[in-house]
């Protein structure tokens, strides 16, 4: 699956490169192999063999060559794949929360629809209180807001055609036309802001996680009184969304 080249997808790109390249050599490869097959510099190499060893893509031998990992074969094989995806994301989710210190989901637009398919919360970090369904309020959270961002004009339109922009809060944007202008304004790897539109006490933040023609984002919530870490969290969100983009390209 392709991947668009924006700041975290480079790294995937490489990630993905490096998987390819331990994929083909069954008894094993050395990072100066993988170097020399895949063109990414010892600067960068060690980081990302690490990455992949932490997610079960890769894993070392004894004689310290790499070989797949228990991750790869399951994702790459048809028997059970959505579920070992499901598992895969699920523990990406867990990391990337504890990374920020905030509730995470993966959002995707599925059918015309804003779908909130998977998240990780905790007792510190708990979920956004989904008090009007995320399907009808794309125009007032950070998650729906970036998947619309990723459609076309026409796609945004269709969709605010089909759901009646509800005021939920005094700062709920509900003219069409300022949304389609704000949502065409969004540069394209900032991340998007609910600064209490669909909830009063909750701001959030959502990063896009695109991958082919698949539109999705990674998104996360803070209580109010933590606004000042909401940008923070989502760039440190946005740089380690690596993980979630390889489970969705392979």
């Amino acid at each position: 699956m392709k991947l668009e080249p924006t700041a975290p997808y480079h790294s995937a790109q490489d990630a993905l490169r490096v998987l390819e390249t331990v994929a083909r050599q069954t008894t094993g490869v050395t990072d100066a192999e993988i170097a020399r097959h895949t063109g990414v510099g010892p600067d960068r190499l060690p980081s990302l063999l690490r990455m992949l060893r932490r997610e079960g893509y890769v894993e070392q031998i004894a004689e310290g060559a790499y070989v797949a990992g228990a991750a790869l074969a399951r994702l790459g094989s048809a028997h059970h794949r959505e579920e070992a995806l499901r598992d895969q994301l699920q523990r990406a989710l867990g990391r990337l929360r504890d990374s920020v210190g905030a509730a995470v989901y993966i959002s995707r637009y599925l059918d015309g629809e804003v779908r909130v398919t998977q998240y990780a919360d905790g007792p510190t970090t708990p979920a956004v209180n989904e008090w009007v369904d995320f399907r009808y309020s794309a125009h007032a959270t950070a998650v729906g807001k970036s998947l619309l961002g990723q459609l076309d004009h026409n796609g945004r339109r269709d969709h605010l055609a089909r759901h009646k922009m509800a005021r939920l809060t005094s700062r709920t944007i509900t003219s069409d036309r300022l949304l389609l202008s704000r949502l065409e304004a969004q540069p394209p790897t900032a991340p998007v802001l609910d600064l209490q539109e669909y909830a009063v006490g909750t701001v959030c933040a959502a990063v896009p996680i695109t991958a082919g023609s698949a539109v999705g984002c990674l998104a996360l919530s803070l209580p109010v009184e933590q606004t000042h870490r909401l940008r923070q969290a989502a760039d440190t969100l946005n740089r380690n969304a690596t993980p979630v983009l390889i489970s969705l390209a392979i």
